[in-house]
């Protein structure tokens, strides 16, 4: 599909891994001996990165026998961390080969590939057996897909009975339209956002019960507030996977996506629903 092309030409620009490489090397590490920690300021692209992915861990229980869905692994960061703090197995499925390619890479040299898979394929159509996951997350990846309740249904489908999901993602907010570029889209023809509202009711009429839905707006105005204040400072930024993703145009999508922040336009939210 045209769409599904459009927003892997966003993320990819080829050459990744060794821009991320160049990126290691100019902090002083051995890019060829990445620890995760090295890493997590690059493969954490979402928001608050590394900083959120720990805090939705902290409100799962997860056994070391789970199996566990990212659907939009980007370049693996949070199903590495997964898998390591848990001792779970994480499957990942992303649209764009590049992520894949290079989450694979990195998983090979953390020693994590027997518990960590990367697939390339559609969120719309998983090549996943029903009730194959205890759980499931997916990271800033829905306001790529117009079809909320195929994304919801599909999801639901892959989950076993009572199986978890996890959504940390930008919503609509009430201030308008956001202003292009944004991590996710070089144009509104790719992005596709929801309110809060409309995802609460696409994933109740999936199957899902919500347990909860809360806005991270005043979470990500203090991150967002700290990182500044570490470049006043001459410090490198906690979170550096937009620089990394996107290039020359990092600087105009991190200022949209402050403006849109500061403005109602994106409202960070996340949502815990199981599956009926």
């Amino acid at each position: 599909m045209s769409t599904d092309l459009d927003v892997s030409r966003h993320y990819s620009r080829g050459n990744l891994r060794d821009r991320l490489d160049a990126a290691l090397a100019d902090d002083g590490i051995d890019p060829g001996h990445p620890s995760m920690e090295a890493l997590a300021p690059y493969d954490q692209f979402h928001g608050r990165g590394l900083e959120a992915t720990v805090e939705i861990a902290d409100r799962l229980r997860i056994d070391a026998s789970d199996r566990i869905l990212d659907i939009g692994s980007g370049i693996g960061g949070p199903a590495r961390y997964f898998a390591h703090r848990f001792g779970c197995e994480v499957t990942g499925i992303d649209l764009t080969a590049e992520f894949c390619e290079v989450a694979r890479d990195l998983t090979r040299a953390l020693g994590l590939e027997e518990r960590v898979k990367f697939e390339l394929g559609n969120a719309l159509a998983m090549p996943f057996a029903n009730d194959s996951f205890e759980g499931a997350y997916s990271m800033n990846v829905s306001m790529n897909i117009a079809d909320k309740r195929a994304f919801y249904r599909e999801i639901h489908r892959v989950l076993k009975s009572r199986g978890w999901l996890v959504l940390s993602e930008l919503a609509k907010g009430s201030g308008g339209d956001p202003d292009y570029p944004t991590p996710w889209a070089d144009s509104a023809q790719t992005s596709f956002l929801a309110t809060p509202e409309e995802t609460r009711s696409g994933l109740a009429e999936a199957g899902f019960d919500v347990v909860h839905l809360h806005s991270n707006l005043e979470r990500a105005l203090a991150f967002g507030a700290r990182s500044r204040a570490m470049v006043e400072r001459g410090e490198k930024p906690p979170h550096r996977a937009v620089q990394l993703i996107h290039g020359e145009m990092a600087r105009q999508i991190m200022a949209n996506t402050a403006r849109g922040l500061a403005e109602s336009r994106i409202v960070p939210i996340e949502v815990l629903a199981i599956k009926r």
